[in-house]
């Protein structure tokens, strides 16, 4: 039986699959000349291990988003957001993933102008989430791709999963802060769930402001990868299509840094 990755004890190792090697060569050829890559979801979720269009881990690992904790910093700014937040440590030539204490998370200065440099607490990471062998598979994945833009070993990985809520009253701003940087080597959005929202296009910019991508995440397993060293992003506001039911956006944002 595989090892599992836990929040406490020994490192565990990387991810199960090998992905699929075309595809993954292609997302890091493009990342390294023009900084950006759409991922389409089949090619996601067949890299992840998937057996066919109905696979239960997916749905498994979606229902995460079912238990995240309210964002209250976002609500400041008039938007619903839920999240958690975990930190971990990723050894790239042994594929050991490890599990950080629980921390403050803190954006670089100059980078995002809502919260620079500005200490921010969130809850962590369910153990169910960090033993889920979905999200095991997934940093494997954008590990690799991680490597095309920086050879390093070691690397800081932060995990983000994110719920924005759109009511009949409001908007739900996905990025608040407008376009920004993350201070980080690689940032990765996976959309997991769309519900009854419209909206949420996702822009990728040099920081001159030429476009250099923008798509809306809208199938499950969609994922869109960028170099932050070389570019700004943002993501437009959901809306609810009808007002009188529930609406809202989820997404894992996963940031890899090179140590």
């Amino acid at each position: 039986m595989e090892p599992h990755l836990g929040t406490r004890g020994p490192a565990m190792h990387g991810d199960r699959t090998g992905g699929s090697a075309p595809a993954v060569d292609e997302a890091r050829a493009a990342l390294a000349s023009t900084g950006v890559y759409f991922m389409p979801p089949e090619t996601v979720l067949a890299s992840l291990g998937a057996d066919g269009p109905h696979w239960p881990e997916w749905a498994a690992f979606a229902a995460h988003w079912d238990d995240l904790a309210e964002d209250p910093y976002a609500a400041h700014r008039g938007t619903r957001r839920l999240r958690r937040y975990g930190h971990f440590a990723w050894d790239s030539a042994t594929g050991e993933l490890r599990m950080l204490p629980h921390e403050v998370f803190v954006q670089p200065a100059h980078t995002n102008p809502l919260y620079d440099a500005v200490d921010r607490r969130f809850e962590p990471l369910t153990r169910a989430f960090t033993d889920d062998p979905v999200l095991r598979s997934l940093l494997g994945l954008l590990g690799r791709m991680a490597r095309a833009l920086d050879g390093a070993r070691e690397w800081s990985v932060k995990v983000h999963p994110f719920r924005v809520v759109a009511t009949a009253g409001g908007v739900g701003e996905p990025t608040p802060e407008g376009r920004h940087r993350d201070g980080v080597t690689l940032v990765s959005s996976l959309l997991v769930a769309r519900n009854n929202v419209f909206g949420g296009e996702s822009t990728v910019f040099t920081p001159q402001g030429r476009q250099l991508l923008s798509t809306t995440l809208r199938d499950p397993g969609s994922l869109l990868l960028n170099d932050d060293r070389a570019t700004l992003h943002g993501v437009s506001a959901v809306h609810p299509a009808d007002p009188a039911r529930p609406a809202h956006r989820d997404v894992l944002v996963t940031t890899f840094t090179a140590a």
